[in-house]
C-alpha cells in the first residue's frame, strides 16, 4: 500500500464527503427517505387568501402556495418540535439563495455541541457558511411581523427524511428541491399564514 500525502488524504476525504451527501440531493424518494404524500403537488385548495400567499398547516405538515381559482401548490414540510411551534401572520421580509446560518443564542444553549461546527463569518458573527452541510439548505425566506424579525424561516434542509415530522426549532423546512421551487414563486412582501 502506497502512503498518501496529507493533501491526497484531504482531497480524498472531501470527495467522499461530497459523494456521501449526494443521495440526499436526488429526486428519488428511496434516496431521501421522503414519504410520497409529502411530494410537491398541485391541489384543490379553497381559501379566501390572495394568490401568492403562503399558508402553513403544521399539524398536517403541509405548506400551500395559493395560486387562486381554488388551486394551490402543496409542499410537505417539517415543522417545529413540541414547544417550538409558532403561529400567526407574517410577511416575507427577504429571500436568500444558499444562506449562511446564524444560530440564535437560545439554540446554542440547547445544542452546545453545534458550536464545534461553527466559524466566524465575514460579518464577524458566529455561524455556518452556505453549502450542502448548512441546516438552512438551498434557500431561505425570512419572516417578519411589522418591523420585527420573528427569527422563523422557511428554508431547505439537508435532512429530507425529516419532512412530515416535528423536528426543528420552529422553522418550516422543505426539501431543497421544493424550497427552490417555492423561492422562485414567492415575492418579497408575500403574506405568510401559519395556522
Amino acid at each position: 500500500m502506497v502512503p498518501m500525502t496529507r493533501r491526497e488524504l484531504l482531497v480524498t476525504t472531501c470527495a467522499l464527503a461530497v459523494v456521501m451527501t449526494l443521495p440526499a440531493c436526488t429526486n428519488s424518494p428511496q434516496a431521501t427517505g421522503l414519504d410520497q404524500i409529502y411530494r410537491r403537488k398541485e391541489v384543490q385548495y379553497d381559501t379566501r387568501e390572495k394568490p401568492g400567499t403562503i399558508v402553513i398547516n403544521p399539524s398536517e405538515h403541509f405548506l400551500y402556495f395559493v395560486e387562486g381559482g381554488g388551486r394551490a401548490v402543496r409542499y410537505g414540510v417539517g415543522v417545529g418540535s413540541e414547544g417550538f411551534a409558532w403561529s400567526g401572520v407574517a410577511r416575507v421580509q427577504s429571500k436568500q439563495e444558499w444562506p449562511n446560518w446564524h444560530p440564535t443564542n437560545d439554540y446554542l444553549q440547547r445544542q452546545p455541541t453545534v458550536r464545534s461546527n461553527l466559524n466566524t463569518l465575514e460579518n464577524g458573527s458566529i455561524g455556518m457558511v452556505a453549502g450542502l452541510a448548512n441546516p438552512l439548505g438551498a434557500r431561505a425566506l425570512y419572516l417578519w411581523q411589522g418591523n420585527k424579525d420573528t427569527l422563523y424561516r422557511i428554508h431547505g434542509t439537508n435532512e429530507p427524511w425529516t419532512i412530515g415530522r416535528n423536528v426543528s426549532s420552529g422553522c418550516i423546512r422543505l426539501t431543497n428541491e421544493d424550497v427552490i421551487d417555492l423561492y422562485d414563486r414567492t415575492s418579497v412582501g408575500a403574506k405568510v399564514v401559519v395556522l
